[in-house]
């Protein structure tokens, strides 16, 4: 086994920690956190490696307001029609994903996008799949919570029906208090934006076997395959790592020690109709944002951790298994062939430059996949502390 993987995931995982953009980009929703200067109201166990995350200090974190949030998370009474819940396109076996190409609201309208994995969220530097100015955690919570196009969690027009109905639960009398002792007035919607991020920021991966191969010192954690395949990801043959890199295999990356603040999309060839770079009408990507035509399919690039269970694969699922994602990257982009989106992807103009492709036998394919195993999370999946605290009390 050669040893030059080593030095290469060391390299990547200092830039991944270093990693960051002097600007700040302007808040969709007008809240300003006053820049990483502001932080930390982080609280909280990490991992071993993993560096302290940056939260303002406005949304200081603390046990009790996580529990709440929790409780929200798990409510299907925080929608409008009492249908769903954030768990129902989050759930904890699938790290915080569906399972679904694209989620359904609860009006039964389906989103133009797959449910991203909600682990390590409190690391994200930007959130959605393709909007780069949306960077502070609460700004992304009100989307879902209060957007109408398409409809989620539909609260619009039900505001204080769903403050009643949570007012009428003695269990949140108890758990509004203990999470905000100061206030002398009842939960508002603003402090349960405010708790749901607490939650979340607590969803914290860390324990895979890939974790305890490198900061555990475990040298028995993963096999000689996976070793090969992460000398593969690491390689310059494949440069998985350029747009996957640093601890959370996501260059969108921010915490306290960030220097220069990364927000990272890519265009990566899964369409060009027409072979004019074109892609599906409501997956333009950033260019939905920014109107600039060489944003045209750019898509963040999310955390690999727990990719084997957050299938289907893409900002649109459109891929069903780690297999054919790796043999899309090896012909350098995807090839339809007839259909309203046929084109081919590997020459679309916009692709990102480290969509190039590349030649894996059998085996480097086999070793590659098992390597993307070792980032499985099993502790994450099944830790009780992010767990339905409903099931829990039997309800």
């Amino acid at each position: 086994m050669k040893t030059s993987w080593f030095s290469l995931l060391v390299l990547a995982i200092s830039i991944g920690s270093l990693w960051a953009c002097d600007s700040d980009p302007k808040r969709a929703s007008g809240i300003d956190n006053g820049g990483l200067s502001m932080m930390n109201g982080w609280s909280g166990d990490l991992p071993l490696g993993f560096p302290t995350p940056s939260v303002p200090i406005d949304k200081l974190m603390n046990a009790e307001k996580i529990e709440l949030g929790r409780h929200l998370f798990y409510d299907h009474r925080v929608s409008g029609n009492q249908t769903q819940s954030c768990s129902s396109c989050h759930e904890q076996r699938l790290a915080f994903t569906d399972g679904e190409s694209r989620s359904t609201g609860s009006t039964g309208q389906e989103t133009p996008r797959n449910s991203m994995s909600l682990a390590n969220a409190v690391y994200n530097s930007t959130f959605t799949w393709a909007n780069p100015s949306i960077d502070l955690l609460e700004e992304q919570i009100v989307i879902p919570l209060f957007g109408e196009r398409p409809v989620e969690m539909g609260i619009t027009g039900y505001e204080d029906e769903v403050l009643a109905r949570l007012h009428a639960d003695p269990v949140y009398e108890g758990l509004y208090q203990a999470a905000y002792p100061q206030s002398e007035g009842r939960l508002s919607l603003a402090e349960v934006v405010d708790a749901l991020g607490a939650f979340t920021r607590s969803l914290i991966s860390g324990n895979s076997s890939f974790d305890r191969y490198i900061y555990h010192q475990e040298r028995d954690a993963i096999s000689d395959s996976a070793l090969r395949g992460m000398d593969l990801f690491f390689s310059e043959k494949l440069e998985c790592h350029h747009c996957h890199g640093g601890f959370n295999f996501s260059f969108s990356t921010a915490h306290q020690n960030t220097l220069n603040l990364e927000i990272a999309f890519h265009n990566t060839g899964l369409y060009n109709i027409g072979n004019q770079g074109g892609y599906p009408m409501g997956s333009y990507g950033v260019f939905e944002i920014t109107g600039d035509p060489k944003d045209m399919g750019h898509f963040k690039a999310p955390t690999l951790r727990n990719i084997e269970v957050t299938a289907p694969y893409m900002h649109d699922g459109s891929m069903e298994t780690l297999e054919e994602v790796i043999r899309f990257y090896e012909a350098g982009g995807r090839l339809i062939e007839e259909g309203s989106l046929a084109g081919d992807g590997r020459g679309n103009p916009l692709k990102s430059e480290f969509v190039s492709g590349f030649v894996l036998t059998d085996q480097e394919r086999e070793d590659l996949i098992n390597f993307l195993l070792t980032l499985t999370d099993e502790a994450f999946l099944n830790d009780e502390r992010f767990a339905d605290p409903w099931l829990m009390m039997g309800e």
